[in-house]
């Protein structure tokens, strides 16, 4: 919604046509080939899962920055929960490629 709402009145474009079938294409893909959806759906949320650590790595280091946060810095305890939280994630994250590949 927020991606169409840029398209279209920011940009002043309305590419209705193209989003459709960018994101519809890769689900016919898949039941095109025989793919069994489910194991594609499982698949691909394993694929997006590695993007977090992406994420939150620089957010948590960003927001414990003083030069960048000034006085809004995030507190020491404010930041060892998300440095903590971020670690989880990103060990998960390899529990589940490990589980997912064996």
């Amino acid at each position: 919604m927020a991606g169409r709402v840029v398209m279209d009145r920011f940009l002043g474009r309305r590419l209705w046509l193209l989003r459709q079938l960018v994101t519809v294409a890769p689900a016919l893909v898949v039941l095109a080939v025989g793919a069994e959806p489910t194991h594609a759906l499982v698949l691909s949320q394993v694929a997006l899962s590695f993007g977090l650590p992406f994420a939150l790595v620089p957010l948590v280091l960003l927001t414990a920055s003083r030069r960048t946060m000034g006085p809004l810095v995030n507190g020491r305890a404010t930041t060892a929960a998300a440095a903590l939280v971020t670690a989880l994630i990103v060990v998960l994250n390899v529990v589940l490629l490990v589980a997912t590949l064996a």
